[in-house]
């Protein structure tokens, strides 16, 4: 069976609007300015700056507080499946595609989302980089997805992790843009779609 490989914070779930509204909450609770959400989510960086690195940025803004839970738990309990997706995934899945999901992160977060919010049901595995020891781009963390990647797909919306991995790879490639143009010159995804739903329904 041809082999899916899909992204999970920001392409299967939209990771970020789960962050926001935990950090929203954290600044209620904390008696913070609630404007101050703009700041995190823009260090935080979409989830690509280091846990320690965003933990010491608010340490210096908002001084000594307990900032481990808002981001050990990274948001996992407040992610969501849409259905479209849901329904995306069930039809890729009765077409005869194996799907996994390839996600940079730690184990413990990246398996509460996929498990809170019933991805675990709708995909054959995953792949999480700090339990494969190696992140995207990095060739081998796909490799851990299937040991054929021969017409495998990856989607994406990461233009650095997910469609730089694949183009090394030589595999077909679908970038989520959100409506964001793309810059890269070394390399181009094989499709671009605005969303996932889009992207899901590309594959055939």
């Amino acid at each position: 069976m041809p082999l899916l490989l899909v992204d999970l914070d920001n392409t299967l779930i939209d990771r970020d609007a789960a962050f926001r509204g935990a950090v929203a909450g954290f600044l209620d609770e904390q008696g913070l300015p609630a404007a101050d959400v703009n700041w995190v989510m823009s260090v935080d960086a979409g989830g690509y700056t280091a846990r320690d690195q965003v933990a010491a940025a608010m340490a210096g803004r908002f001084g000594a507080r307990d900032f481990a839970t808002l981001l050990d738990g990274g948001a996992a309990d407040r992610v969501v499946l849409a259905a479209p997706v849901a329904d995306e995934l069930r039809r890729v899945r009765a077409a005869g595609w194996t799907c996994v999901i390839v996600t940079n992160g730690r184990t413990v977060q990246q398996e509460a989302k996929i498990r809170n919010c019933g991805l675990d049901r709708l995909v054959d595995g995953w792949v999480i980089s700090e339990a494969a020891g190696c992140r995207k781009p990095d060739p081998a963390i796909f490799r851990a997805a299937g040991a054929d990647l021969t017409g495998a797909w990856m989607i994406g919306d990461s233009a650095h992790a997910d469609i730089a991995g694949a183009a090394a790879l030589g595999l077909t490639s679908v970038w989520v843009s959100g409506g964001r143009p793309w810059t890269e010159v070394t390399h181009r995804p094989t499709h671009t779609a605005a969303d996932i739903v889009t992207a899901l329904g590309l594959v055939s």
